[in-house]
């Protein structure tokens, strides 16, 4: 299918405009919105901020994806998300579920708007890729002035959620549009990774959260760069681990977990066997199972006895996630819980110390390990710092429950990416 730079200007401004009118097409009904959610009108306001930082998130996060996997996956698939998002937010309740909803629609929403610029320069170069940007540029200045006439208008005829029905709407036309006329445009072979991106907002959620820098940047950096999975995941794990354990020393009961250690020993045999041998393909779904598995942890909170049965088994499945992917936590964790906090953070900080050294033990012997590795991870560690720094600064001020859901949701989509 061939495009003309006309065409593609349209569809592209099409696209960008889903964000103009996500933003401002709402806003002539934020006190109807507030009354509705029991919540003052400055209080309801965060909805936009929520908007704004899950836009953000998502552009960061799914624009490398797309890079790996392809324009239009990760623009359908954002646009799937935006439009049951913006239909989930027509019944809402409280404040809490419209900035819970409003961030996951913005995260769909970042993950399609971001392809705007990439099919551009994917089609075009030069003199005629700016003119094909100027004529998206004029066509989406009159986005934010015709939003909120929109927004008035649906509010004249019925309320506050028709608004986000019309944005429902407007995502399924798109999906229709940009499905059916427009073709893959990322070359074939190209790749503008950003692994660096990716650590920075782990260590953000870790940080943040206490959930693993593994899980949430494993999916990601597979798609990215292979080579970097699981080394130099694992030094940053031993990294985290070792700053931790400096805080909870006293309450480490490692002799607890001890026939957990046992079971690395050959859980670690079994992940070496499988990165030798397997394909990729194989690794690749058995990491975004075990990261679906993590978040599957997180939420449910499963429990199981704590026995010498169970933490062999927990260590031997340690051992193999923890060898592939650096996933060596959530085992564990599905164990523990009946833990203290500190005596939790103490115990695994001080069994993912271990286990580390272990790891990268292991993979030393069979030439898995090089020079690289380390000088990558040192390229990395002022995104790691800046990321860790950011969250200590701003996580205080955040629903953590929020936050931690929105992490999770991340989490499972780039795990599905992987997938597909």
């Amino acid at each position: 299918m061939t495009l003309s730079a006309r065409r593609l200007a349209l569809l592209v401004a099409a696209n960008t405009a889903l964000a103009p009118f996500a933003i401002d097409a709402y806003l002539p009904a934020m006190a109807a919105l507030a009354e509705d959610v029991g919540a003052s009108i400055h209080r309801t306001e965060l909805s936009l901020s929520a908007f704004l930082a899950g836009f953000a998130l998502g552009q960061l996060v799914f624009g490398p994806v797309s890079d790996r996997v392809g324009r239009r996956p990760v623009l359908l698939g954002g646009l799937v998300v935006f439009l049951l998002a913006s239909l989930a937010i027509t019944s809402v309740g409280s404040l809490g579920e419209l900035l819970g909803w409003r961030f996951v629609q913005a995260l769909g929403g970042g993950a399609t708007v971001v392809n705007s610029a990439a099919i551009v320069r994917d089609c075009f170069k030069g003199s005629e890729a700016a003119k094909v940007m100027s004529t998206m540029a004029i066509i989406m200045l009159m986005a934010p002035l015709v939003a909120p006439v929109v927004g008035s208008g649906l509010l004249y005829l019925a309320d506050w959620w028709l608004i986000f029905v019309f944005l429902a709407v407007y995502a399924g036309f798109l999906m229709w549009l940009l499905g059916t006329k427009l073709p893959e445009t990322r070359p074939l072979g190209h790749s503008a990774a950003t692994p660096a991106a990716v650590l920075a907002l782990g260590a953000f959620v870790q940080r943040a959260t206490g959930f693993g820098l593994a899980v949430v940047g494993a999916p990601p950096l597979l798609m990215l760069e292979p080579r970097l999975v699981p080394v130099v995941l694992v030094l940053f794990g031993f990294t985290v681990a070792l700053t931790t354990l400096r805080h909870y020393w006293r309450e480490v009961r490692l002799a607890e977990v001890g026939m957990a250690l046992i079971g690395r020993i050959p859980g670690n045999a079994l992940g070496l066997w499988l990165l030798l041998v397997a394909p990729m393909a194989v690794l690749e779904t058995l990491i975004a199972g075990s990261v679906l598995f993590a978040v599957a942890v997180t939420l449910f909170r499963f429990r199981l006895p704590v026995n010498r049965l169970t933490l062999l088994g927990a260590g031997i499945l340690s051992g193999v996630l923890g060898t592939v992917a650096a996933l060596s936590g959530p085992p564990m964790v599905l164990l523990l819980h009946g833990f203290s906090p500190d005596r939790l953070r103490g115990t695994l900080s001080a069994f993912f110390v271990v286990t580390a050294l272990m790891t990268l033990l292991t993979l030393a012997p069979a030439g898995l390990i090089q020079p690289w590795h380390f000088g990558m991870a040192l390229s990395f560690a002022p995104g790691v710092l800046a990321g860790s720094w950011l969250a200590g600064r701003v996580a205080h001020r955040l629903d953590r429950r929020l936050l931690q859901g929105a992490s999770l949701a991340l989490c499972a989509l780039a795990a599905l990416a992987l997938l597909l």
